[in-house]
C-alpha cells in the first residue's frame, strides 16, 4: 500500500515509530509516504525555558519523514482580540491565519494556569473562531504534566465549539514536570521519545485518512 491509499486501518492497530508504520494483524504497511505534511505546533506557555515548549521542540526533532513540524513562535506577539478587528485583522494576525491554513494538522501543548488554559493561548484561539483556521482540522494535544487536567479539559471544550477533529488517539501526556530536561535530552530518552513519535506517527495516519475527504486540507 502506497501513497494515499491508506485503506480501512482502524487506530487500534499497533503503531511501529522507528518504520513509520501501521501493524495490521502481523503485516506492517507503510503510512502514506507521497508528500510531507506540514503541522503546526502551538505551546501555550511564553516562557523561555517551558516544558509545554521543550516537549514540541522534541517533537519536531522527532518527526517522521512525513511531517514536518513548525513550532510557532509568534504567540506573544499576537494583540489582544478584537471583534472590531476580526475582519481587518493586524498583520501578525493574519500571519498566524496563513501559518494554519499552509498545516495539515495542528498540535497543541498547554500548561494550566488557575485551573484553566493561559490567557495568551486563549487569545490566539479567540482569533480564530470566526475566520475558522481550525474548522475541521485534525488537532492532537499534547501536555507536559498529568496534573493540567482542568487546562486540557477547557481547551478541549474550546475546541470543541471551534468544530476541530480532535485527535484523542494522537493526544499524550510526557510528564516532564519538575524535571530539568532540555530537547537533546528528552528526544535521547528511549520512552519519552518512543511515546512522542508513536503519537506523531498515529497522528500523520490520521491526517491520510481524512485528506480525501476535504477540500485542499493542506492548502
Amino acid at each position: 500500500m502506497t501513497g494515499n491509499d491508506c485503506g480501512n486501518l482502524t487506530m487500534s492497530q499497533g503503531v511501529d515509530p522507528s518504520t513509520g508504520t501501521i501493524d495490521a494483524g502481523g503485516d506492517h504497511i507503510e503510512i502514506c509516504r507521497s508528500a510531507t505534511r506540514r503541522i503546526l505546533a502551538i505551546s501555550g506557555s511564553l516562557r523561555a525555558a517551558s516544558s509545554n515548549t521543550i516537549l514540541l521542540n522534541a517533537a519536531a526533532a522527532l518527526a517522521p519523514e512525513n511531517l514536518e513540524i513548525i513550532v510557532y513562535g509568534g504567540l506573544a506577539n499576537l494583540p489582544q482580540f478584537n471583534p472590531d478587528l476580526d475582519n481587518d485583522a493586524p498583520e501578525v494576525v493574519r500571519d498566524f491565519r496563513s501559518q494554519l491554513n499552509k498545516s495539515c494538522g495542528v498540535i497543541i501543548s498547554s500548561p494550566e494556569y488557575a485551573h484553566g488554559v493561559p490567557g495568551a493561548l486563549k487569545n490566539a484561539l479567540d482569533w480564530l473562531v470566526a475566520s475558522g483556521e481550525l474548522y475541521d482540522k485534525p488537532v492532537a494535544l499534547f501536555s507536559a504534566s498529568p496534573r493540567a487536567t482542568f487546562a486540557q479539559a477547557s481547551l478541549t471544550v474550546t475546541l470543541s465549539v471551534m468544530s476541530v477533529r480532535l485527535i484523542e488517539e494522537a493526544s499524550i501526556i510526557v510528564p516532564l514536570l519538575g524535571k530539568k530536561i532540555d530537547v537533546p535530552g528528552l528526544t535521547a530518552d528511549p520512552d519519552m521519545s518512543h511515546a512522542i513519535r508513536s503519537a506523531l506517527v498515529t497522528f500523520a495516519h490520521v491526517i491520510c485518512l481524512f485528506e480525501p475527504n476535504r477540500d485542499a486540507i493542506c492548502r
